[in-house]
């Protein structure tokens, strides 16, 4: 990995994790823990060249829609959004909605409403096929959503199709809004799920790099639709957020902002 990708991953992680506390405290909203358990599959999907989202190429979708900050912080650093909206997030008359919305640059579909994202992701790999076009659909999902029906039409769906160039994430946290996911609604083992319904799996540590590298290779490759189940800890990078079902939504207090601060390594919020 170190030899076709010069990118310094855990500046980049780091750097992600700092912009999504600066925004969400300036909106004094958002997201945080969701966004921050996905950090680094979005630095491998949006920077290295194993896929190409940003000139028409391949297509992605955040299914998990309240997790956008990552998302609005890598457009803003790859300047296609301007550092001016990424403050304003969640403002009045702001660019940047609670969830990604199509106005925004790059952004292929609005999502938010649960459920929905690989559904369009279906359609959207369906159209890709049909063209003949070699290009894929990645699509992020929450593990919560996944106890919705919708998904599991769509896996069919999918399977019957042979789509072959769609890729689902699911960052699998094991924390839905309100509490675990095994105590709503059991998954596992939801790997064997999505295998018994004619896709290829992988179960990888979501935090590892290489480990994340390697499988997006393997799932470019696939000759069914691809499951990578990514294990992850909501809230990662701030210890007393980490695998909290109480962090979802919450704002931190003045004593936990500094806390925070501290092991994000932020000097100052604004300059």
């Amino acid at each position: 990995m170190s030899k076709t990708n010069k990118i310094n991953y855990s500046f980049k992680s780091k750097f992600i994790r700092q912009e999504i506390f600066k925004t969400a405290l300036k909106a004094k909203k958002g997201h945080i823990p969701p966004a921050y358990s996905w950090v680094e599959n979005a630095v491998v999907l949006f920077y290295t060249k194993i896929f190409n989202f940003f000139k028409k190429k391949d297509i992605f979708i955040l299914s998990k829609g309240h997790g956008c900050l990552t998302l609005y912080v890598v457009l803003a650093d790859l300047g296609l959004i301007s550092k001016k909206s990424l403050y304003s997030f969640g403002g009045d008359g702001s660019l940047l909605p609670g969830h990604p919305d199509t106005k925004i640059n790059k952004i292929e579909n609005c999502s938010g409403s649960l459920g929905h994202g690989l559904g369009v992701a279906c359609g959207k790999s369906l159209s890709l096929k049909m063209r003949k076009s070699s290009n894929h659909v990645i699509v992020l999902l929450g593990d919560g959503e996944c106890q919705e029906g919708s998904i599991w039409e769509a896996c069919i769906f999918a399977a019957h199709n042979k789509l072959n160039n769609l890729i689902a994430i699911i960052d699998r946290n094991k924390l839905s809004a309100t509490n675990f996911t095994e105590k709503i609604g059991a998954l596992e083992p939801l790997d064997k799920k999505f295998k018994s319904f004619g896709w290829n799996t992988f179960v990888i540590n979501g935090h590892n790099y290489n480990d994340i590298y390697k499988t997006f290779i393997k799932a470019k490759k696939s000759k069914k639709p691809v499951c990578i189940i990514s294990n992850t800890i909501k809230g990662k990078g701030i210890k007393f957020m980490e695998n909290k079902k109480e962090w979802h939504h919450q704002i931190p207090n003045k004593k936990q902002i500094l806390t925070a601060m501290k092991e994000l390594k932020i000097d100052k919020l604004y300059e």
